[in-house]
C-alpha cells in the first residue's frame, strides 16, 4: 500500500536561461514500487525521510538506503532503487535541469558519484520541496520562476544537512568555524579532530564544495569585513583577530581576495549606522528599528 502525489510542467526557453528550472516534483510513502532499471536526462533529488531500502548505480552493487539520506540520480546514469518491502520509506523528490547543475557540480553540491548521501536530517529539504509543491498549484503564473527559486534553496539545504562528521562526532565545518580564527595548518585542524589532511579534504569537498583552506579563508574574511564595517579596530587589530599576526601579509591576502584593501573597504562601507557591533542574530519576521525612524 502506498500513497502519491506528484505535478510535472514544462518549462520554457525563456525560464532555461534562470540557470535551474523544475521539472517536477512529487510526494509518496508507504510499500512504493522499486524504480528501473532506467536512465534519466535530467537530474533528481530523491529525499528519503523515514524508513530504509536500497539503490544500485551502473556497477550492480547494491548499497544500503537508512533515512534520513539523499538519493541522487544524475543524466546519462543508469540507476535502479526501491525501499524495503517490509517497512515501506517517506520519499519526495525533484526533477530539475539547466546550465548551473554543472556549477553546482563543481562546487560539490550535486555528487554524481556519491548517489546515496546520509544527511543529518530532513528539515530544510523538505521545507524546499514543500515551497515547490506549493507553486506547482494549477493555474499559477509563476511556477516555472518560483519552483526554480526553490530548487537553489533546495540544493543549498540538502549540503547544508549532509552528515559528513569527524571522529570525535562533530559536524567537520562546524568544528572548521569554531577553530577558524586559531593560527592552525590544516594538517594541525585534521589531527584535532582524529583525521588525516586528506580525509578532511575530502569531507569539506562533500560538505561546502572546496578545500579546507579556502573554507577557513572565508570564515576568516567575513569576519574580518564586518570588523571593519562595524568597529574602528586599527588593521593590524583586525588581522590578529581573525588569525593573521602579520598585517601586511593579511592586508595583501585580503586585496587579493576581495579586490580591495582593508582601508578602502572601510571608507567604501561608511560606518554611518548609529549602534554599537552585535552577535545577535535578527528576527526577520521583527527586524530591529531605531527608536522614532520605524515605518
Amino acid at each position: 500500500m502506498y500513497h502519491t502525489w506528484m505535478r510535472y510542467f514544462t518549462p520554457s526557453p525563456a525560464h532555461h536561461r534562470l540557470g535551474l528550472v523544475c521539472l517536477g516534483v512529487g510526494l509518496q510513502h508507504g510499500t512504493l514500487p522499486t524504480v528501473g532499471p532506467r536512465t534519466l536526462d535530467h537530474h533528481v533529488a530523491v529525499v528519503i525521510g523515514a524508513g530504509g531500502g536500497w539503490f544500485r548505480g551502473p556497477d550492480g552493487r547494491e548499497v544500503p538506503v537508512t533515512a534520513p539520506a539523499l538519493i541522487w540520480l544524475t543524466p546519462g546514469v543508469p540507476h535502479h532503487y526501491g525501499p524495503d518491502p517490509a517497512t515501506g520509506w517517506d520519499e519526495s523528490f525533484v526533477d530539475f535541469t539547466g546550465p548551473a547543475t554543472s556549477t553546482y557540480t563543481e562546487l560539490g553540491y550535486i555528487e554524481p558519484d556519491r548517489p546515496v548521501v546520509p544527511l543529518s536530517d530532513t528539515v530544510g529539504a523538505r521545507a524546499a520541496i514543500g515551497r515547490i509543491a506549493r507553486a506547482a498549484r494549477r493555474g499559477n503564473p509563476l511556477l516555472e520562476v518560483e519552483t526554480a527559486a526553490a530548487v537553489h534553496e533546495l540544493l543549498v539545504a540538502l549540503r547544508r544537512a549532509r552528515a559528513d562528521v569527524a571522529p570525535d562526532g562533530d559536524l567537520v565545518l562546524d568544528a572548521l568555524a569554531r577553530d577558524a580564527f586559531q593560527p592552525l595548518s590544516v594538517a594541525e585542524h585534521a589531527s584535532r579532530h582524529g583525521m588525516t589532511p586528506a580525509e578532511l579534504r575530502t569531507a569539506v569537498r562533500r560538505a561546502a564544495g572546496c578545500s579546507p583552506k579556502d573554507y577557513l579563508l572565508g570564515i576568516r574574511l567575513g569576519r574580518a569585513k564586518e570588523l571593519l564595517a562595524a568597529t574602528e579596530l586599527p588593521v593590524a587589530a583586525v588581522a590578529r583577530r581573525v588569525g593573521y599576526d602579520d598585517p601586511a601579509y593579511f592586508s595583501r591576502l585580503f586585496t587579493r581576495r576581495v579586490g580591495i584593501a582593508p582601508v578602502r573597504f572601510r571608507e567604501q562601507q561608511g560606518r554611518s549606522v548609529p549602534g554599537g557591533w552585535s552577535h545577535r542574530i535578527p528576527d526577520p519576521e521583527h527586524p530591529p528599528t531605531i527608536a522614532g525612524h520605524a515605518t
